[in-house]
């Protein structure tokens, strides 16, 4: 069972990658604040959950058994997104961005 949820887990992984990766490299395509504040939180949301994930591994608060490991992840995928933004780390990125956007027009 903890193979195919590490699979399960490294599918789900490549695709949120994926996707912040080409809304990062889009960053430099003109985005509007908006859309840029959202590509910053959205990696803030992405960090903190890849933090929750190694802090809780060993942990059981989601109980012991069958399907733990996927409500662990639900824990983690939600209390990361209920964080977004709120630990600054994409406020920093966004200013960083902001800058180095402005510099290029």
């Amino acid at each position: 069972m903890n193979i195919q949820n590490n699979n399960l887990n490294v599918a789900m992984l490549n695709s949120k990658n994926t996707s912040l990766k080409n809304d990062v490299l889009n960053v430099n395509n003109n985005m509007n604040k908006d859309q840029l504040k959202t590509v910053c939180n959205d990696f803030e949301s992405f960090f903190m959950q890849q933090i929750l994930d190694v802090s809780l591994k060993g942990s059981s608060i989601a109980g012991k058994g069958t399907g733990s490991e996927i409500i662990k992840g639900m824990y983690t995928e939600n209390l990361s997104k209920q964080s977004a933004g709120g630990l600054g780390i994409s406020d920093m990125l966004y200013k960083f961005l902001s800058e180095k956007n402005n510099d290029k027009h």
